[in-house]
Protein backbone atom coordinates (compact mmCIF):
# COMPACT_ATOMS: atom_id res chain seq x y z
CA UNK A 1 0.00 0.00 0.00
CA UNK A 2 1.31 3.58 -0.79
CA UNK A 3 2.77 5.69 2.32
CA UNK A 4 1.68 8.71 0.69
CA UNK A 5 -1.76 7.27 1.03
CA UNK A 6 -1.11 6.04 4.21
CA UNK A 7 -0.02 9.19 5.77
CA UNK A 8 -2.83 11.56 3.88
CA UNK A 9 -4.86 13.49 6.37
CA UNK A 10 -8.01 11.69 7.12
CA UNK A 11 -10.08 14.92 5.81
CA UNK A 12 -7.95 15.24 2.63
CA UNK A 13 -10.90 14.43 0.52
CA UNK A 14 -8.82 15.20 -2.58
CA UNK A 15 -9.84 18.41 -4.22
CA UNK A 16 -6.49 19.39 -4.82
CA UNK A 17 -3.72 18.35 -7.44
CA UNK A 18 -3.54 14.60 -6.54
CA UNK A 19 -6.71 13.82 -7.87
CA UNK A 20 -6.65 10.70 -10.62
CA UNK A 21 -9.62 10.06 -11.09
CA UNK A 22 -12.72 12.17 -10.84
CA UNK A 23 -16.16 10.36 -11.82
CA UNK A 24 -18.93 12.72 -11.82
CA UNK A 25 -22.42 11.49 -12.16
CA UNK A 26 -21.63 8.63 -13.80
CA UNK A 27 -24.92 6.28 -15.19
CA UNK A 28 -24.60 3.12 -17.19
CA UNK A 29 -27.91 2.19 -18.52
CA UNK A 30 -28.54 -1.03 -20.68
CA UNK A 31 -31.63 -0.78 -22.98
CA UNK A 32 -33.96 -3.72 -22.83
CA UNK A 33 -35.80 -4.85 -26.12
CA UNK A 34 -38.07 -7.20 -27.22
CA UNK A 35 -40.38 -8.21 -30.75
CA UNK A 36 -39.73 -10.75 -33.61
CA UNK A 37 -38.89 -8.74 -36.13
CA UNK A 38 -38.87 -4.85 -34.79
CA UNK A 39 -36.67 -4.56 -31.58
CA UNK A 40 -38.30 -1.82 -29.55
CA UNK A 41 -36.66 -0.75 -26.62
CA UNK A 42 -39.05 -1.27 -23.28
CA UNK A 43 -36.75 -0.17 -20.10
CA UNK A 44 -33.55 -0.08 -18.81
CA UNK A 45 -31.03 -2.03 -17.00
CA UNK A 46 -30.31 0.50 -14.34
CA UNK A 47 -26.60 -0.57 -13.67
CA UNK A 48 -25.29 2.29 -12.72
CA UNK A 49 -27.14 4.98 -11.88
CA UNK A 50 -25.46 8.39 -10.53
CA UNK A 51 -21.98 7.47 -9.29
CA UNK A 52 -19.78 10.31 -8.07
CA UNK A 53 -16.31 9.47 -6.73
CA UNK A 54 -12.34 9.92 -6.59
CA UNK A 55 -9.49 8.52 -7.00
CA UNK A 56 -6.18 9.95 -5.57
CA UNK A 57 -2.65 9.19 -7.17
CA UNK A 58 -1.09 6.06 -5.42
CA UNK A 59 -3.94 5.12 -3.49
CA UNK A 60 -6.10 2.23 -3.42
CA UNK A 61 -9.91 2.16 -3.92
CA UNK A 62 -11.51 -0.60 -2.85
CA UNK A 63 -15.58 -1.14 -4.30
CA UNK A 64 -17.50 -3.83 -2.34
CA UNK A 65 -21.02 -4.65 -2.87
CA UNK A 66 -22.80 -7.75 -3.39
CA UNK A 67 -23.34 -9.15 -6.68
CA UNK A 68 -25.33 -7.20 -9.14
CA UNK A 69 -24.65 -3.45 -7.21
CA UNK A 70 -22.87 -2.61 -10.22
CA UNK A 71 -19.94 -2.50 -8.99
CA UNK A 72 -17.98 -4.10 -12.57
CA UNK A 73 -19.68 -1.88 -14.68
CA UNK A 74 -18.49 1.02 -12.74
CA UNK A 75 -14.98 -0.14 -13.09
CA UNK A 76 -15.51 -1.12 -17.26
CA UNK A 77 -16.93 2.43 -17.21
CA UNK A 78 -14.24 4.36 -15.85
CA UNK A 79 -11.99 2.27 -18.83
CA UNK A 80 -14.63 3.42 -21.02
CA UNK A 81 -15.19 -0.49 -21.75
CA UNK A 82 -18.60 0.11 -21.20
CA UNK A 83 -19.34 3.74 -22.32
CA UNK A 84 -21.22 5.51 -20.05
CA UNK A 85 -24.58 6.61 -20.83
CA UNK A 86 -24.47 10.09 -18.51
CA UNK A 87 -21.37 11.45 -16.81
CA UNK A 88 -17.59 12.13 -17.08
CA UNK A 89 -14.84 10.24 -15.95
CA UNK A 90 -12.38 12.74 -15.65
CA UNK A 91 -8.62 10.80 -15.93
CA UNK A 92 -5.27 12.84 -15.51
CA UNK A 93 -7.66 15.93 -16.40
CA UNK A 94 -8.99 14.28 -19.67
CA UNK A 95 -12.51 13.58 -20.04
CA UNK A 96 -12.31 9.70 -20.71
CA UNK A 97 -16.00 9.41 -21.67
CA UNK A 98 -15.56 11.70 -24.41
CA UNK A 99 -12.45 9.90 -26.35
CA UNK A 100 -13.33 7.51 -29.13
CA UNK A 101 -10.90 5.94 -31.80
CA UNK A 102 -7.09 6.52 -31.78
CA UNK A 103 -7.70 9.19 -28.93
CA UNK A 104 -9.08 6.49 -26.66
CA UNK A 105 -6.40 3.54 -27.72
CA UNK A 106 -3.96 6.32 -26.79
CA UNK A 107 -5.17 7.07 -23.42
CA UNK A 108 -5.86 3.14 -22.60
CA UNK A 109 -2.13 2.66 -22.22
CA UNK A 110 -2.15 4.93 -19.29
CA UNK A 111 -5.43 2.49 -17.64
CA UNK A 112 -5.21 -1.14 -17.28
CA UNK A 113 -7.69 -3.90 -16.47
CA UNK A 114 -7.16 -7.41 -14.55
CA UNK A 115 -9.65 -9.47 -15.19
CA UNK A 116 -11.54 -11.74 -12.53
CA UNK A 117 -11.41 -15.08 -14.78
CA UNK A 118 -7.49 -15.44 -15.56
CA UNK A 119 -7.87 -17.75 -17.77
CA UNK A 120 -10.79 -16.46 -19.94
CA UNK A 121 -9.02 -13.47 -19.93
CA UNK A 122 -5.75 -14.54 -21.83
CA UNK A 123 -5.81 -15.81 -25.51
CA UNK A 124 -4.78 -19.98 -25.02
CA UNK A 125 -3.35 -19.79 -28.28
CA UNK A 126 -0.78 -17.08 -27.66
CA UNK A 127 2.50 -17.65 -25.79
CA UNK A 128 3.31 -15.44 -22.67
CA UNK A 129 5.87 -13.78 -24.97
CA UNK A 130 2.98 -12.68 -27.18
CA UNK A 131 0.55 -11.81 -24.84
CA UNK A 132 2.84 -9.63 -23.33
CA UNK A 133 4.09 -7.91 -26.76
CA UNK A 134 1.00 -7.27 -27.94
CA UNK A 135 0.07 -4.55 -26.12
CA UNK A 136 4.05 -2.99 -25.98
CA UNK A 137 4.36 -3.34 -29.61
CA UNK A 138 0.72 -1.15 -30.07
CA UNK A 139 2.10 1.50 -28.16
CA UNK A 140 5.35 1.67 -29.69
CA UNK A 141 7.30 0.64 -26.43
CA UNK A 142 9.78 -1.69 -28.08
CA UNK A 143 12.56 0.09 -30.53
CA UNK A 144 14.43 -3.26 -31.05
CA UNK A 145 14.14 -7.01 -29.57
CA UNK A 146 17.02 -6.85 -27.50
CA UNK A 147 15.16 -4.14 -25.70
CA UNK A 148 12.04 -6.10 -25.66
CA UNK A 149 13.85 -9.18 -24.51
CA UNK A 150 15.42 -7.14 -21.24
CA UNK A 151 11.40 -5.59 -20.96
CA UNK A 152 9.82 -9.04 -20.77
CA UNK A 153 12.12 -10.79 -18.24
CA UNK A 154 11.68 -7.75 -16.32
CA UNK A 155 7.92 -7.91 -15.89
CA UNK A 156 8.41 -11.88 -15.27
CA UNK A 157 10.71 -10.99 -12.03
CA UNK A 158 8.24 -8.29 -10.79
CA UNK A 159 5.78 -11.26 -10.70
CA UNK A 160 7.33 -13.75 -9.59
CA UNK A 161 7.79 -16.29 -12.93
CA UNK A 162 10.86 -17.78 -14.46
CA UNK A 163 12.04 -16.66 -17.78
CA UNK A 164 11.02 -20.35 -18.84
CA UNK A 165 7.41 -18.81 -18.74
CA UNK A 166 7.70 -16.98 -22.49
CA UNK A 167 7.41 -20.20 -24.23
CA UNK A 168 4.51 -21.54 -22.80
CA UNK A 169 1.11 -20.85 -23.26
CA UNK A 170 -1.83 -20.16 -20.36
CA UNK A 171 -2.77 -23.64 -20.64
CA UNK A 172 0.18 -25.05 -18.65
CA UNK A 173 0.13 -22.87 -15.69
CA UNK A 174 -1.81 -22.78 -12.14
CA UNK A 175 -4.31 -20.20 -11.60
CA UNK A 176 -2.35 -18.07 -9.58
CA UNK A 177 0.65 -18.34 -11.94
CA UNK A 178 -1.87 -16.99 -14.72
CA UNK A 179 -3.21 -13.83 -12.71
CA UNK A 180 0.38 -12.93 -12.19
CA UNK A 181 0.82 -13.49 -16.31
CA UNK A 182 -2.51 -11.00 -16.43
CA UNK A 183 -0.64 -8.24 -13.91
CA UNK A 184 2.97 -8.39 -16.24
CA UNK A 185 0.46 -7.59 -18.91
CA UNK A 186 -0.88 -5.15 -17.63
CA UNK A 187 1.69 -3.66 -16.14
CA UNK A 188 3.62 -3.95 -19.72
CA UNK A 189 2.26 -0.64 -21.03
CA UNK A 190 3.32 0.96 -18.20
CA UNK A 191 0.16 2.55 -16.91
CA UNK A 192 -0.84 5.56 -13.96
CA UNK A 193 -3.72 3.41 -12.86
CA UNK A 194 -5.08 -0.56 -13.03
CA UNK A 195 -8.81 -1.43 -12.62
CA UNK A 196 -8.70 -4.89 -10.62
CA UNK A 197 -11.99 -6.71 -11.07
CA UNK A 198 -12.04 -9.77 -8.38
CA UNK A 199 -8.55 -10.40 -9.18
CA UNK A 200 -8.63 -13.28 -6.35
CA UNK A 201 -11.99 -14.51 -6.00
CA UNK A 202 -11.14 -17.30 -8.40
CA UNK A 203 -7.95 -18.42 -6.45
CA UNK A 204 -7.31 -20.56 -3.36
CA UNK A 205 -7.18 -18.74 -0.12
CA UNK A 206 -3.18 -19.19 0.09
CA UNK A 207 -2.59 -18.01 -3.41
CA UNK A 208 -5.07 -15.15 -2.70
CA UNK A 209 -2.80 -13.78 -0.38
CA UNK A 210 0.04 -14.14 -2.28
CA UNK A 211 -1.44 -12.24 -5.53
CA UNK A 212 -2.49 -9.58 -2.86
CA UNK A 213 0.95 -9.23 -1.47
CA UNK A 214 2.06 -8.63 -4.80
CA UNK A 215 0.09 -5.95 -5.96
CA UNK A 216 0.82 -4.22 -3.03
CA UNK A 217 5.08 -4.70 -3.80
CA UNK A 218 4.09 -3.61 -7.58
CA UNK A 219 2.23 -0.20 -5.87
CA UNK A 220 5.18 0.51 -4.13
CA UNK A 221 8.14 0.00 -6.61
CA UNK A 222 5.83 1.66 -10.02
CA UNK A 223 3.85 4.27 -7.96
CA UNK A 224 0.68 2.56 -9.55
CA UNK A 225 -2.98 3.38 -8.28
CA UNK A 226 -5.53 0.66 -7.67
CA UNK A 227 -9.23 0.50 -8.15
CA UNK A 228 -10.00 -3.30 -6.71
CA UNK A 229 -13.38 -4.29 -7.04
CA UNK A 230 -14.32 -6.98 -4.82
CA UNK A 231 -16.82 -8.86 -2.74
CA UNK A 232 -14.43 -10.24 -0.42
CA UNK A 233 -14.45 -7.52 2.73
CA UNK A 234 -11.23 -9.39 4.29
CA UNK A 235 -9.11 -8.95 0.84
CA UNK A 236 -10.56 -5.58 0.57
CA UNK A 237 -9.88 -3.89 4.13
CA UNK A 238 -6.39 -5.66 3.85
CA UNK A 239 -5.18 -3.56 0.48
CA UNK A 240 -7.42 -0.61 0.46
CA UNK A 241 -6.77 2.22 1.80
CA UNK A 242 -10.38 3.86 0.98
CA UNK A 243 -13.61 2.14 0.34
CA UNK A 244 -16.54 2.70 -1.45
CA UNK A 245 -20.00 0.41 -0.91
CA UNK A 246 -22.22 0.14 -3.87
CA UNK A 247 -25.78 -0.74 -3.45
CA UNK A 248 -28.14 -1.14 -6.31
CA UNK A 249 -25.86 1.09 -8.85
CA UNK A 250 -24.94 3.62 -6.39
CA UNK A 251 -22.65 4.45 -3.60
CA UNK A 252 -24.31 4.20 -0.32
CA UNK A 253 -21.00 5.52 1.89
CA UNK A 254 -17.40 6.16 1.20
CA UNK A 255 -14.58 6.33 4.12
CA UNK A 256 -11.39 5.47 5.00
CA UNK A 257 -10.66 2.13 5.37
CA UNK A 258 -10.24 1.93 8.66
CA UNK A 259 -13.03 4.14 9.72
CA UNK A 260 -15.37 2.04 7.62
CA UNK A 261 -14.64 -1.35 9.59
CA UNK A 262 -14.29 0.53 12.84
CA UNK A 263 -17.71 2.87 12.66
CA UNK A 264 -20.13 1.99 9.50
CA UNK A 265 -22.94 4.17 9.50
CA UNK A 266 -25.40 2.93 6.44
CA UNK A 267 -27.76 0.33 7.21
CA UNK A 268 -26.76 -1.54 4.58
CA UNK A 269 -22.88 -1.44 5.01
CA UNK A 270 -23.45 -2.46 9.14
CA UNK A 271 -25.59 -5.63 7.39
CA UNK A 272 -22.26 -6.29 5.80
CA UNK A 273 -19.99 -6.07 8.70
CA UNK A 274 -21.79 -8.17 10.83
CA UNK A 275 -21.66 -11.40 8.13
CA UNK A 276 -17.46 -11.05 8.35
CA UNK A 277 -16.99 -13.70 11.12
CA UNK A 278 -14.27 -12.43 14.43
CA UNK A 279 -11.41 -14.48 15.35
CA UNK A 280 -12.75 -14.53 19.38
CA UNK A 281 -15.32 -16.79 19.85
CA UNK A 282 -16.46 -14.74 22.85
CA UNK A 283 -16.99 -11.54 21.27
CA UNK A 284 -18.42 -13.43 17.72
CA UNK A 285 -21.54 -14.37 20.52
CA UNK A 286 -21.67 -11.68 21.75
CA UNK A 287 -21.71 -8.83 18.54
CA UNK A 288 -24.74 -7.48 17.08
CA UNK A 289 -25.87 -9.43 13.71
CA UNK A 290 -27.75 -8.04 11.04
CA UNK A 291 -29.78 -10.46 8.75
CA UNK A 292 -31.26 -8.44 5.58
CA UNK A 293 -34.67 -9.57 4.76
CA UNK A 294 -35.74 -10.13 1.21
CA UNK A 295 -33.67 -10.69 -2.07
CA UNK A 296 -31.71 -7.31 -4.13
CA UNK A 297 -34.61 -5.45 -5.81
CA UNK A 298 -34.00 -6.07 -9.89
CA UNK A 299 -31.96 -2.88 -11.33
CA UNK A 300 -34.48 -3.25 -14.28
CA UNK A 301 -36.82 -1.82 -11.96
CA UNK A 302 -34.87 -0.58 -8.59
CA UNK A 303 -37.20 1.05 -5.73
CA UNK A 304 -38.12 4.92 -5.30
CA UNK A 305 -36.39 7.25 -3.07
CA UNK A 306 -33.92 4.90 -1.21
CA UNK A 307 -32.76 1.93 -2.68
CA UNK A 308 -32.14 0.29 0.32
CA UNK A 309 -35.60 1.14 2.21
CA UNK A 310 -37.18 -1.98 0.84
CA UNK A 311 -34.72 -4.16 2.93
CA UNK A 312 -33.75 -1.63 5.85
CA UNK A 313 -33.86 -2.21 9.46
CA UNK A 314 -34.41 1.39 10.16
CA UNK A 315 -36.67 2.25 7.84
CA UNK A 316 -39.20 5.31 8.34
CA UNK A 317 -42.73 6.27 7.30
CA UNK A 318 -41.27 9.56 5.55
CA UNK A 319 -38.30 10.45 3.09
CA UNK A 320 -37.25 6.86 2.96
CA UNK A 321 -39.26 5.57 0.18
CA UNK A 322 -40.13 9.11 -2.03
CA UNK A 323 -36.90 11.10 -1.76
CA UNK A 324 -33.33 9.37 -2.91
CA UNK A 325 -30.27 10.31 -0.39
CA UNK A 326 -27.52 11.90 -1.50
CA UNK A 327 -23.89 10.56 -0.74
CA UNK A 328 -23.21 13.57 2.23
CA UNK A 329 -20.99 14.12 4.97
CA UNK A 330 -22.35 13.33 8.38
CA UNK A 331 -22.44 15.31 11.45
CA UNK A 332 -20.91 12.06 14.02
CA UNK A 333 -18.82 12.60 16.47
CA UNK A 334 -15.51 10.94 16.12
CA UNK A 335 -15.80 10.34 12.39
CA UNK A 336 -14.02 12.26 10.41
CA UNK A 337 -14.71 14.74 7.50
CA UNK A 338 -14.04 12.15 4.60
CA UNK A 339 -16.84 9.76 5.57
CA UNK A 340 -19.81 10.27 3.34
CA UNK A 341 -22.83 8.46 3.22
CA UNK A 342 -26.48 8.17 1.79
CA UNK A 343 -28.85 8.06 4.36
CA UNK A 344 -31.50 10.23 5.50
CA UNK A 345 -31.40 8.92 8.93
CA UNK A 346 -27.70 8.39 9.54
CA UNK A 347 -26.73 10.86 12.61
CA UNK A 348 -30.35 9.59 13.88
CA UNK A 349 -28.99 5.77 13.70
CA UNK A 350 -25.80 6.45 15.03
CA UNK A 351 -26.26 7.93 18.20
CA UNK A 352 -29.29 5.06 18.73
CA UNK A 353 -32.40 8.07 18.29
CA UNK A 354 -33.65 5.24 15.88
CA UNK A 355 -33.44 1.98 16.63
CA UNK A 356 -33.96 -1.32 14.06
CA UNK A 357 -37.08 -3.15 13.72
CA UNK A 358 -38.06 -6.15 11.80
CA UNK A 359 -38.31 -6.02 7.96
CA UNK A 360 -41.61 -7.82 6.06
CA UNK A 361 -39.92 -9.12 2.83
CA UNK A 362 -42.11 -7.54 -0.03
CA UNK A 363 -41.77 -8.62 -3.47
CA UNK A 364 -40.57 -6.12 -6.24
CA UNK A 365 -42.84 -5.45 -8.82
CA UNK A 366 -41.26 -6.10 -12.12
CA UNK A 367 -41.96 -4.36 -15.29
CA UNK A 368 -44.04 -6.90 -17.85
CA UNK A 369 -41.53 -6.90 -20.75
CA UNK A 370 -42.68 -10.75 -21.80
CA UNK A 371 -45.51 -9.73 -23.90
CA UNK A 372 -45.79 -9.07 -27.17
CA UNK A 373 -43.43 -11.97 -28.48
CA UNK A 374 -40.45 -10.28 -26.07
CA UNK A 375 -38.28 -12.46 -23.75
CA UNK A 376 -38.98 -11.30 -20.24
CA UNK A 377 -35.69 -10.25 -18.74
CA UNK A 378 -34.98 -12.15 -15.95
CA UNK A 379 -32.18 -12.50 -12.78
CA UNK A 380 -29.92 -14.40 -15.24
CA UNK A 381 -30.40 -12.61 -17.95
CA UNK A 382 -29.76 -9.41 -15.50
CA UNK A 383 -26.93 -10.57 -13.89
CA UNK A 384 -24.96 -11.11 -17.56
CA UNK A 385 -26.19 -7.82 -18.76
CA UNK A 386 -23.99 -6.44 -15.58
Amino acid sequence: MSLDARTRPANDIGDGDDVLVDVRGVKVHFPIKKGVIIDRTVGYVYAVDGVDMQIRTGETYGLVGESGCGKSTLGRAILNLEPPTEGNVVFDGVDIASLKGEELRRKRQDIQMVFQDPMGSLDPRQSVESLLLEGMNAHGLTKDSKQAGQRLRELLKAVGLPVAALSKYPHEFSGGQRQRIGIARALSVEPKLIVADEPVSALDVSVQAQVINLLEELQDEYGLTYLVVAHDLAVVRHISDRIGVMYLGALVEESNAEDLYTTPLHPYTRALMSAVPVPDPVIEDRRERILLTGDLPSPANPPQGCRFHTRCPWRQETRCDTERPELRVVAVEGVPASHRVACHWAEQIASGELQPHDVKATATAQEDLGRDGGDFLGPASIQEAM
